[in-house]
């Protein structure tokens, strides 16, 4: 059975994608066989609409739905990305629920399901306030799903019924608020 965030989004889709996102503020595309070669490279295939979006439309934009710098090129991390170990997008995300560590006592200081859940299973798509940054699940049952990732713990956004990327730049586009 075929994986339907795997395949080919609607003419529709992309045309409000690229509405939203105005040429002069794009990165270039990196082309299908450069998606390709990044996800070979990590063990993972991206979930659409987001691996034809950076292949065929935009790498990136200054202007975009995270608050702090726009939407970040695939693979790059916003300057406020916390070092705790390397990326592996390709490795599963290790939750299927929210966590919050701070209120669990059983998590302490580097507590390796904190750094897996800061760097397993995702790309980061950018920062909100520095200090929190939005996550594209690419592994997992959740795969797909926008959650939001901080020093506190890591939600689906905006709630169990996370968004996709679609969604999460629909949403943004439009101003409605990111947790209503």
């Amino acid at each position: 059975m075929t994986d339907t965030r795997d395949q080919r989004p609607a003419e529709t889709t992309l045309d409000f994608l690229r509405s939203v996102f105005p040429t002069e503020w794009r990165e270039p595309p990196l082309g299908q066989g450069a998606v390709a070669e990044w996800e070979q490279k990590n063990g993972v295939a991206l979930p659409e609409p987001y691996r034809t979006f950076i292949a065929e439309v935009s790498n990136g934009s200054s202007l975009g739905p995270a608050g702090d710098g726009g939407l970040q090129p695939l693979g790059w991390l916003p300057d406020t990305w916390p070092d705790l170990g390397p990326r592996q997008p390709g490795h599963p995300f290790p939750l299927e629920t929210a966590w919050l560590w701070e209120d669990d006592e059983s998590a302490g200081p580097g507590d390796p399901r904190i750094n897996a859940a800061f760097n397993n299973g995702s790309v980061v798509l950018g920062s909100e306030d520095g200090q929190s940054f939005w996550l594209l699940l690419t592994t997992g049952p959740r795969r797909g799903e926008v959650w939001m990732i901080a020093d506190v713990g890591v939600v689906p956004t905006p709630g169990n019924q996370a968004w996709g990327f679609e969604e999460w730049v629909r949403r943004w586009h439009t101003g409605d608020d990111w947790w209503d």
